[in-house]
């Protein structure tokens, strides 16, 4: 069947008799199209699917909406747009409704008879009134002239800080988030007392939300090098000291608490009999781990520990000598005491890597540096350690293999089952250099990875949220059967009630969306989160914007309510500025029925800008079409009123 094409220079049709032959193969197109929908066939349905009863209608607009997007439309969609009739663009929500009613329009103007007397398929209203209800069973009503849900991930402190959760509920947060990897049930449970409090005293209502971890793949503990302790002063362009730099003494370092300067300062341990006696005024000479010769000036003396001030960058370590020196005559001559520095801060501990160097990924031991020869040159490659069998039982060699959300890359070129041999290949700093820390999640976007969507840990988070929140989150959901598992334990537990939340972030978890959707139907509050950190690294981050397009289209389609995730906004609440991508970013969150934002030290910031943000583009997009609302222009074309006159 040959398309029909119009050009832009063609006269426009003047009448029935010049419209029909241009629009007989156009009707034919839609007629196979409308039939091809309303047998809804062109997906396997899971045996088991048994929707809740208010997404009976939902699954059958998602079945209608698959086949719909099996073929390429895109040429009939132009077609209908020349003849000024619906391009069936952004009708997801209704499809057959959509192609059923320009089907119609089509044969009115071509003058066919109308003689199909199936039951008309529910339109837009009824898509809409659907994901409406949809969106309050799982995220609760929003309480304000906002449409779309602000979600904030709580950070630690909010377990002590019933203020900030109430600041956070004040600016508008409708949902608050508590990411199970972290903490534990006792402050779990006073996040939520804050969160419930807070939102009575306010009057808004808000959803508890809590993620289970699941299996994500991360580094292991890498083995500390010797501690060392850098500290500098603050010098002008000059190179002149503006503000010496300063230290803390204590004697208790193991000890360290939240209310003691040393949490937030450079601090050293020395004998606690020794310290005692130190007082203001008091010199203590030294020399470095350098070999270099520096004086810390005592400058204030507390029960707690002492300050000391310098003027010259130092390098400490554990075992360094300190002399105190003392200009007063009463101790000339006197031996000046000393002692050794017991302990300094432990740094971060990472493995350095470059493009064409090894690394092993290894299930059992501690990571560690690589080892060299004598001459410098690499004896043993770096090594890094996850303890997760699966990983050595399914990679193959060949494969790619991600760390730290892409930042590092490379390819596996051995496997055992005990042990990954990697050719690193890509490095994102331009230096072709980059530091692997622990606790940094690894990728393998090619890996048929076998791995139970809830695990131990998630299983006893599991337990607490049935009894404490609203929605829980599946991470890493992959396949059917993680949505029955899951499924399956909220009825053990008596919370079939409970809301879920299915966390896409595989290929795999992309690739089988459509039949997760149809499972997740059995909630009656049900949603999907777009989690597009490792989303990114596992499609590729040059197809995130695809596959965040297509993830947003289904569950349209299923009137399933969106969750839009990871790094929105996240410059301005880390640093207290926003770049202009991420704004932009933020912006078209208004197209999901909820954003997502992240801890960080200027998240309240981040709050009252997405909800503004949110306000202003809710006039301009609602899910996939775009609204013509009044443009804010600054000042009309001054021939505009003459060419129009009221």
């Amino acid at each position: 069947m040959e398309p029909v094409m119009f050009r832009v220079d063609d006269q426009p049709p003047s009448n029935h008799a010049s419209i029909q032959p241009s629009t007989t193969a156009l009707l034919q197109s839609l007629h196979e199209l409308r039939q091809l929908m309303r047998q809804g066939n062109c997906v396997q349905i899971p045996e088991t699917l048994k929707p809740h009863p208010s997404y009976r209608q939902s699954a059958e607009n998602l079945l209608a909406y698959l086949c719909l997007r099996r073929r390429d439309i895109r040429s009939l969609q132009n077609q209908l747009a020349e003849l000024g009739l619906s391009s069936l663009a952004g009708c997801e929500a209704y499809c057959l409704s959509a192609v059923e009613n320009v089907t119609a329009a089509l044969q009115s103007l071509t003058g066919e008879a109308l003689s199909d007397d199936t039951p008309a398929a529910p339109g837009l209203a009824s898509g809409r009134a659907h994901l409406r209800l949809h969106t309050e069973a799982l995220l609760g009503p929003t309480g304000d002239d906002r449409a779309v849900r602000i979600m904030v991930t709580l950070p630690e402190q909010a377990a002590n800080d019933a203020a900030m959760v109430r600041d956070f509920l004040a600016q508008g947060m409708n949902c608050a988030r508590i990411n199970c990897a972290h903490g534990n049930a006792d402050s779990w449970s006073r996040m939520i007392d804050h969160v419930r409090s807070g939102a009575d005293e306010l009057g808004r209502n808000c959803k508890v939300m809590m993620d289970l971890a699941g299996p994500k793949l991360r580094t292991g503990d890498i083995a500390h090098d010797t501690a060392v302790l850098k500290i500098k002063p603050e010098r002008d362009r000059c190179g002149r000291v503006t503000r010496p730099a300063r230290v803390w003494l204590t004697a208790q370092a193991t000890e360290v608490r939240s209310d003691m300067p040393a949490v937030q300062s450079p601090w050293i341990e020395v004998p606690a009999k020794w310290l005692a006696n130190l007082r203001s005024g008091d010199t203590l000479k030294l020399r470095d781990a350098r070999g270099a010769k520096r004086v810390l000036n005592v400058v204030e003396h507390t029960p707690g520990g002492c300050w000391a001030e310098l003027e010259k960058t130092v390098y400490l370590t554990s075992g360094l000598k300190l002399k105190v020196k003392r200009e007063t005559k009463r101790e000339a001559g006197k031996k000046q005491a000393q002692t050794k520095i017991t302990a300094v801060p432990k740094s971060e501990s990472f493995i350095e890597l470059r493009v064409g160097e090894s690394l092993v990924l290894q299930r059992n031991g501690i990571g560690h540096q690589a080892q060299h020869d004598d001459k410098g040159e690499i004896s043993a490659p770096a090594c890094v350690v996850c303890d997760v069998p699966e990983l050595y039982r399914d990679a193959r060699v060949g494969q790619p293999i991600w760390f730290d959300d892409g930042k590092i890359g490379g390819r596996i070129e051995a496997v055992n089952y005990e042990k990954l041999e990697i050719g690193i290949e890509h490095i994102v700093h331009a230096s072709g250099r980059a530091k692997l820390r622990c606790a940094k999640g690894i990728n393998l976007p090619e890996t048929d990875l076998q791995l139970a969507a809830l695990t131990d840990e998630d299983l006893r988070a599991l337990e607490f949220a049935v009894a404490h929140a609203d929605v829980v989150e599946l991470s890493f959901a992959n396949t059917v059967e993680d949505v029955q598992a899951l499924a399956g334990h909220l009825r053990r537990l008596g919370r079939d009630d409970l809301g879920v939340v299915l966390k896409i972030e595989t290929r795999k978890g992309f690739e089988n969306l459509p039949a997760m959707l149809l499972a997740g139907m059995q909630f009656e509050g049900f949603g999907v989160m777009i989690a597009r950190g490792d989303l990114a690294v596992e499609s590729g981050f040059e197809r995130l914007a695809e596959v965040q397009e297509e993830i947003l289209c289904l569950c349209e389609a299923a009137h399933v309510p969106v969750i839009w995730a990871t790094q929105v906004l996240e410059t301005l609440a880390k640093k207290g500025a926003p770049s202009r991508a991420e704004i932009t970013d933020a912006a078209m969150g208004v197209r999901a029925e909820c954003v997502m934002l992240n801890k960080g030290p200027h998240v309240l910031d981040a709050i009252r800008t997405l909800d503004d943000l949110l306000r202003r583009m809710q006039g301009h997009h609602v899910k996939n079409r775009g609204m013509m609302r009044c443009l804010s222009v600054a000042k009309e074309p001054s021939g505009l009123v003459a060419a129009h006159p009221t």
